[in-house]
């Protein structure tokens, strides 16, 4: 048998609860530590001794499954973990200490077995291990202190110029990349509505921001999968106020008839994420005429967007639009909005839609100044969406896509992170992994500013706002 002890401390410039509450829940390890390729905590409820936690640990290049379980929670002094995998075992203990009001000391000690490895290979074995607790370290100041807007090293701008070359960040490569994956600025308070939630992305995001304490506003379609989204939100995080609303958002009708509920039940919002999306194989027209993949991705979010607007303005609030990467390869067909031309292309409409939300995201962050006004992109996620609507891409492209937790990365890190909001530098953008990307880069898929005003005219003349 073999054993390693190692320990690390570092000053932390965040208070002892935020640093405390964010390490309590051994799930976010994913975000910090590089040892780690993905966690997930399985049991129910806010984490507490015997709350259990399934990681896949990044061994050498290998993935390795590992369980852990909390043992111990000193509120806000001490967290002890117990894990264990194929021939190994490890305790983690960490101690918190205030220094001030806003920085906090920590220490990390790990003892590591392994059952069938002789004490003799130590020497080789010992350079791996701190070297891994160094970067775990370095990870969690990038995850709790340096998660600001990244940015982007000269290759990956040149990259990200020759668009196929740059669609290789939009795995989950690209996500692991990022200088900071931490998710840790608290949301008490504040309260977030957010669109098709029931599943992929959106659910990811509802679940990480009602960790972070986020009052959720709910927006599906189905009562029973929006039952079901509350369980699987609940389980994630625990307690947390969560309000369900039942809309059809391909219709323009239940997307205004929303809207009234929301301004009338709910005093305060201070984030909308238009997540809601659907890309279609044929061509279909919604019961009021619109082509069915221009009224869920464009006409809907508009609409609700505009309604809500005096209310996310007296919030100084924050619009969050989620469009997709294809728009590099699509311009706004302005004069066929309804896609009425031509042999049909699903991803070519979901790709044109995505294109004018996000025009007009870029036109609406000049007219309100009170909001803060982004849009992103996911990259290329593992979602049931994409299963249904691109089957050959998702079974190309399975062992690459990122979960739908790190498709949702940048939407979150949006709706809650000090650095985005009004008043900031960086108060719009359109955003890829919590970069500032640019929003066209082959010939004629740019929409300059009359073209995004006329958009808005004729969208507002279909939305009747």
């Amino acid at each position: 048998m073999l054993t390693l002890p190692l320990t690390r401390e570092l000053v932390l410039d965040r208070p002892l609860a935020d640093c405390f509450r964010y390490l309590a829940d051994f799930s976010t390890t994913e975000q910090w530590d590089p040892g780690v390729f993905e966690a997930d905590k399985t049991t129910p409820g806010a984490p507490e001794p015997g709350s259990a936690f399934a990681l896949r640990l990044n061994v050498l290049g290998r993935s390795v499954p590992a369980q852990y379980r909390l043992v111990a929670r000193d509120e806000n002094r001490r967290l002890v973990l117990h894990g264990e995998g194929p021939g190994f075992t490890v305790v983690d203990t960490l101690d918190f200490e205030a220094r001030g009001q806003a920085r906090t000391r920590l220490r990390y000690q790990a003892v590591m077995r392994w059952d069938a490895v002789p004490a003799r290979v130590a020497p080789l074995l010992k350079p791996w291990a701190e070297r891994l607790g160094d970067q775990a370290m370095t990870g969690l100041v990038r995850a709790l202190v340096e998660d600001g807007p990244e940015q982007l090293p000269k290759r990956e701008r040149l990259a990200q110029k020759l668009v196929v070359p740059g669609m290789v960040a939009f795995t989950r490569r690209g996500w692991r990349t990022q200088h900071s994956r931490g998710l840790s600025r608290r949301l008490d308070g504040h309260t977030v509505a957010i669109t098709g939630v029931t599943a992929g992305l959106g659910l990811a995001a509802a679940q990480e921001l009602a960790r972070l304490g986020a009052r959720l506003i709910l927006i599906g379609r189905d009562a029973d999968r929006l039952a079901a989204a509350q369980q699987t939100i609940r389980h994630f995080a625990g307690p947390c106020e969560l309000l369900p609303y039942e809309a059809e958002l391909s219709s323009l009708a239940d997307t205004q008839r929303l809207a009234e509920r929301l301004l009338a039940e709910q005093p305060e919002l201070d984030v909308l994420i238009n997540n809601a999306g659907a890309l279609f194989a044929e061509r279909g027209a919604t019961a009021e005429g619109h082509e069915r993949t221009l009224a869920v991705n464009l006409l809907s979010p508009a609409l609700l967007t505009k309604r809500l607007e005096p209310l996310l303005a007296r919030r100084r609030g924050r619009v969050i639009n989620v469009v997709s990467g294809g728009l590099y390869l699509q311009g706004l067909v302005l004069d066929d909005l309804d896609y009425q031309r031509g042999p049909f292309d699903g991803a070519k409409a979901y790709a044109r839609a995505k294109r004018g939300l996000l025009a007009l995201t870029r036109l609406w962050a000049d007219d309100e100044p009170r909001i803060a006004w982004h849009a992103m992109h996911p990259g290329w996620a593992a979602t049931p969406g994409v299963a249904r609507s691109l089957p050959d891409f998702d079974r190309r492209m399975q062992p690459f896509l990122r979960t739908p937790r790190q498709g949702a990365d940048t939407m979150i890190w949006l709706a809650s992170h000090p650095a985005v909001g009004v008043g900031s530098a960086d108060s719009s953008g359109f955003w890829f992994d919590r970069a500032q990307r640019p929003d066209a880069l082959l010939p004629g898929t740019a929409v300059d500013t009359p073209t995004a005003m006329s958009l808005e005219a004729e969208v507002r003349l279909r939305g009747g706002w």
